[in-house]
């Protein structure tokens, strides 16, 4: 600062000094001569920007949270802390402080028509459920012109899920926009760099069936939906802390209450609600296609003659109607089992189970079945005249075999006539040892561990042989017939 007022004095007192002779006189360089003159104001230090040694290595998962995820910052610098962060909270937050002058620096708002586009992200959510700490993701489906809000939340994050969550928003609706906003996760992108692009063929299939357009927000350019982006913290303050839930569908109940409450509330922006914009708005978005999305070859299932079929270890039951036929499955929400026909109509929906081996009933699938009227009865009371302890088999085979007990229960007493008692009880403590009761299983149990006793009947004529006389000539008078009159 001192060289360059002494140059410009120097100059100003003698105007016809030319940058050489300044120069040589003050012994400064001419460059530095010429640019002193040129600059109105004094030369000011600039502290070069280097990322802090110990920031270095969290710099992109600090974007992420911060800026795209729209997290707080102490939330943030407690997440690096426990991967490792060394640093001081003051190094943290003069990092974070640059990050977010750059991003308001560039965020350029825009309106967007009725009909012309909608937006659509997550986040996962630790919310107390049942007394225990459950991550749970909730996704918002907002429309541009009306900011309507749909709340959908899953116990999962899967491709499954974002699509079904989208679905559901359409159908809430009423109707699908032109065009819709999404970021680069796997479910949409598959490969996200300009160079060689591409989108996930599932999700491209997804949007022809609805007519959509898809559009996505470049890297690191999150204000290009931030729309749906503000909403989180929203959410996160007002719905999700200090709140608790008794079960997984009262918080999904209660979610859309909240949802209703949201777009009952004026809108910063727009000064009027979301319902009242919705009213407009919806009149423009294009008709729902006739069926429902499926796509999802993999979860074909065929359903036993007992009207069950299986799904990662456990066996749910299906109407009657629909034994031995072919039917779709489709986890929902990460909690809910639905089944659907092959004309892809709901038939049955489950509570998934979270341990292996269970049978799940619904005693309304076997309701009016013929099973509740055949000889189930006069079969029972025989088996339980030979083995009269085992009134719990039968009620257990009848569970499990709700289509055809009889059935079962009719080659069960063919079969263990064979075996001994003893045997038979034993297989029948197996049984409840593997908690299946099938005829299939006694049989094989029976054959495998015990022997199968043959009864011979004795022949009703004796046969007497004389050992004294080896011939066996007779006279042929002893074959005459006699007839008495």
């Amino acid at each position: 600062m001192e060289d360059w007022i002494t140059i410009r004095n120097l100059k100003k007192r003698n105007p016809k000094l030319g940058t050489r002779k300044i120069a040589k006189l003050l012994g400064f360089s001419r460059n530095t001569v010429k640019k002193a003159l040129a600059s109105d104001s004094g030369p000011e230090y600039q502290r070069p920007q280097k990322i802090n040694p110990d920031i270095e290595p969290f710099k992109d998962y600090i974007y992420e949270m911060l800026i795209i995820k729209k997290l707080r910052g102490s939330r943030v610098l407690n997440d690096i802390r426990s991967k490792g962060f060394q640093g001081s909270k003051s190094a943290f937050y003069r990092y974070t402080k640059t990050l977010t002058q750059t991003v308001k620096k560039h965020y350029t708002p825009y309106e967007t028509a009725p009909g012309e586009q909608a937006q659509f992200d997550w986040s996962p959510y630790t919310v107390l459920i049942n007394g225990q700490l459950t991550r749970v993701y909730v996704f918002i489906y907002i429309l541009g012109f009306s900011r309507f809000r749909i709340y959908e939340a899953s116990l999962s994050k899967t491709q499954g899920a974002v699509l079904e969550a989208l679905e559901n928003s359409f159908i809430e609706t009423g109707g699908v926009p032109e065009r819709l906003q999404t970021d680069n996760d796997k479910s949409f992108v598959i490969n996200a760099s300009k160079d060689n692009f591409q989108w996930n063929k599932r999700y491209l299939n997804f949007c022809g069936h609805y007519g959509i357009k898809p559009t996505r927000s470049l890297p690191k350019h999150p204000w290009s939906k931030g729309k749906v982006e503000n909403p989180f913290d929203y959410l996160e303050d007002h719905f999700i802390a200090a709140n608790s839930f008794d079960t997984f569908p009262q918080f999904l109940q209660r979610l859309k209450q909240f949802q209703h409450q949201v777009n009952a509330r004026v809108h910063d922006t727009t000064k009027k609600t979301p319902q009242q914009l919705f009213e407009n708005e919806k009149q423009a978005l294009l008709c729902l296609p006739n069926s429902r999305y499926v796509n999802v070859k993999e979860q074909l299932r065929k359903v036993t003659a007992d009207c069950l079929i299986s799904y990662e270890g456990n066996r749910y039951s299906v109407p009657w109607h629909f034994a031995c036929r072919e039917v779709w499955v489709k986890v929902s929400k990460g909690y809910f089992l639905e089944i659907y026909s092959s004309q892809n109509k709901l038939i049955a929906t489950h509570i998934l189970a979270t341990t292996k081996g269970k049978v799940i009933m619904d005693e309304q699938h076997y309701r009016g079945h013929k099973s509740d009227r055949g000889n189930w009865n006069r079969l029972a009371q025989l088996f339980l005249e030979k083995f009269p302890q085992q009134q719990l088999f039968v009620e257990k085979l009848k569970a499990q075999k709700r289509i055809n007990p009889a059935y079962h229960l009719a080659r069960i007493l063919d079969i263990i006539q064979f075996y001994d008692e003893n045997d038979v009880k034993q297989t029948i403590d197996a049984c409840f040892d593997y908690n299946v009761f099938t005829y299939v299983f006694m049989q094989g149990y029976l054959e495998n561990y015990f022997q199968r006793q043959l009864t011979v009947k004795p022949l009703p004529i004796k046969l007497n042989f004389e050992q004294n006389n080896p011939s066996i000539k007779r006279d042929l008078n002893e074959y005459k017939i006699q007839v008495t009159s």
